[in-house]
């Protein structure tokens, strides 16, 4: 790339020309954010018809140019599309577990993920070339996507011993005596049995309930008792509202499509903001295969958004620290375990180096400033307004390191009035998610698989490696802002804009609803679920279903329904590793030369 010192831009791609080619669904999304961090695009061929590989190019003065190509899956799997996708590589099982069989998402989850893994790709390549490499070329695929998207229940179901909760239908939203229906969220097990008991449940239904709601982050079901949803459909919404307000719980009335669109703001998923001027030159060079070699990421996160964040920094070469506090993160402990390690933990941070450090401790926060100055990345998740009770904000961090990339990876971004808790579910019920991931004749429902956890951690990602090429091009620190909201809107993103111009935001009733077998279930591509509709499969196993469907020139897939079995699936041609500690382990997303 172009001397960063001569090169004074406020976008880390201003002055790059953008070109792509292939189907739309693998490019849009990309090159939208490639235009916000910068980029010009240049008028697109038209894509060949049959078209089935997208490629994204950037080039400009002072940088090789650089190509990202992206593909759905290997052309010998089967899998083709979003549907086929999320069937085969578990989505459609996580996301069906509240309801006892898989289910698609009625938006378009994977290749989303893909879209914002190309981005990351392009960046970390750039960013490779900024330091002294020579990546030109980078290579994604949204199956692969999918498989990360997963990984912690996938990491879970290869562990050596069972979950902790039990694995079977329920879980919420709530309704109330008018019908209403609302998400409920609180994290102290106190507050959970303050709200009930304001509500008069059953005094068994109480702590029956607990562990199966504190759990469905982690299994994506909730089955508690059938008692708390009666419960709350004898109140009406006041009634409702006080319990909250006198346990400390709080809920969230589920949101529209409708509403959202009308209160968006149109703000990127993302923001960032350069400071006072700073450089660091790592003695370490970048390679092909990981560019971001030579960069020291601190990570202060709790749970996923945080620490996926860095650990794809990780992956991409960056040494990542994990500051823990004394004792260690005690999800290190959450089962089911491999080799005594929680498998869900090691999805998400295998590899990184951990420090216990005590924030609440002014000789520990000093020690983390001094770490600080010598990293590159400072990433947490905190509470709003706590860095800065710390003495750990922004603009503390860069007085001591002026080149510092200083992340937040939040659940608001500040940008909604009384907003509730910034947690998945409250930000999917607040946002219409739950409206979006059903199609029409469905009743809304957040999904309990961690959607925004997961793309929120992703957009994290996007963003720190779009802060680190800014900092090469005006030798300043930045601070990047991301969060869930963020990861809310451009998932929905295609649902608002339908609902914002007066369109059915929902998709019809029936969409990407996989078909019984005898043995399992098949799910046909968007393309042919209608005309696969029509057949009776169920008496068929699901190899001659599927091979009926083909010989009637439907193409499917089968759905995985047990994620244990995935690392011997033939569609992902032994891509399944295991780690150290025997989790499974999904491949990396990028392949870069």
């Amino acid at each position: 790339m172009a001397s960063p010192v001569t090169t004074q831009t406020a976008r880390p791609l201003d002055g790059l020309d953008l070109d792509t080619s292939g189907p739309p669904e693998l490019t849009c999304l990309a090159a939208q954010h490639l235009r916000l961090l910068g980029a010009r695009t240049r008028p697109e061929p038209a894509a060949p018809q049959l078209a089935t590989t997208a490629r994204i190019a950037l080039t400009g003065d002072g940088i090789l140019p650089i190509e990202a190509e992206v593909n759905w899956a290997d052309p010998e799997s089967g899998i083709t599309d979003e549907a086929t996708v999320q069937a085969a590589t578990g989505i459609m099982a996580v996301h069906g577990r509240r309801d006892g069989g898989p289910r698609g998402l009625a938006v378009d989850y994977a290749t989303t993920a893909a879209s914002v893994l190309t981005v990351q790709g392009i960046l970390a390549g750039l960013l490779g070339q900024a330091r002294g490499g020579t990546t030109a070329r980078v290579s994604t695929s949204v199956d692969r996507a999918g498989l990360l998207t997963v990984s912690q229940y996938l990491a879970a179901a290869g562990a050596d011993e069972g979950e902790a909760a039990e694995l079977a239908p329920g879980g919420p939203p709530f309704a109330d005596a008018d019908g209403t229906l609302f998400e409920l969220e609180t994290l102290d097990p106190g507050a959970w049995a303050a709200f009930w008991r304001a509500l008069e449940a059953p005094p068994e239904a109480i702590p029956a309930g607990w562990r199966p709601f504190q759990f469905r982050y982690a299994t994506a079901c909730a089955p508690f008792p059938q008692a708390l949803h009666t419960t709350t459909r004898a109140h009406p919404w006041q009634r409702i509202l006080q319990a909250a307000a006198v346990s400390g719980a709080e809920v969230c009335p589920l949101g529209s499509l409708a509403g959202r669109a009308a209160e968006h703001d149109g703000a990127p998923p993302w923001s960032l903001t350069s400071h006072r001027p700073g450089h660091r030159t790592p003695t370490v060079p970048p390679t092909a295969e990981r560019p971001l070699a030579g960069l020291t990421v601190l990570e202060a996160g709790r749970r996923i958004q945080a620490p996926l964040t860095a650990h794809l920094l990780g992956l991409l070469g960056a040494e990542v620290i994990r500051i823990e506090p004394p004792g260690g993160d005690p999800l290190r402990g959450m089962p089911p375990a491999c080799s005594g390690i929680s498998a869900r933990w090691l999805a998400l941070n295998r590899a990184k180096q951990a420090v216990e450090v005590d924030i609440k401790a002014e000789s520990d926060r000093r020690r983390l400033r001094e770490m600080a100055a010598e990293a590159d990345v400072f990433l947490h998740n905190w509470a709003p307004g706590k860095a800065a009770q710390l003495g750990l904000d922004a603009d503390h961090l860069a007085a001591v390191n002026p080149a510092l990339v200083y992340a937040y990876t939040s659940g608001w971004a500040d940008r909604i009035p009384g907003a509730p808790m910034g947690t998945d579910f409250m930000v999917q019920a607040r946002t219409g998610v739950g409206e979006a991931v059903h199609p029409a004749g469905e009743a809304p429902a957040p999904s309990l698989m961690t959607l925004l956890d997961v793309l929120g951690g992703l957009l994290g990602t996007e963003a720190v490696l779009a802060g680190l090429l800014l900092r090469e091009r005006n030798r300043h620190g930045v601070r990047v802002d991301s969060s869930l909201l963020g990861a809310a809107d451009v998932l929905t993103a295609p649902a608002l804009r339908r609902a914002a111009t007066g369109g059915t935001a929902r998709k019809p009733a029936g969409f990407r609803h996989p078909l019984r077998t005898a043995d399992g279930w098949v799910a046909p591509t968007d393309a042919s679920a209608e005309a696969a509709r029509a057949y009776d499969l169920s008496g068929l196993s699901t190899h001659n279903a599927l091979a009926q469907l083909r010989t009637r020139g439907l193409p499917a897939t089968a759905v995985t329904s047990d994620l244990a079995a995935l690392p011997r699936d033939p569609r992902f041609a032994d891509s399944i590793s295991r780690d150290a500690h025997g989790a499974p382990a999904v491949p990396d997303p990028w392949s870069f030369t």
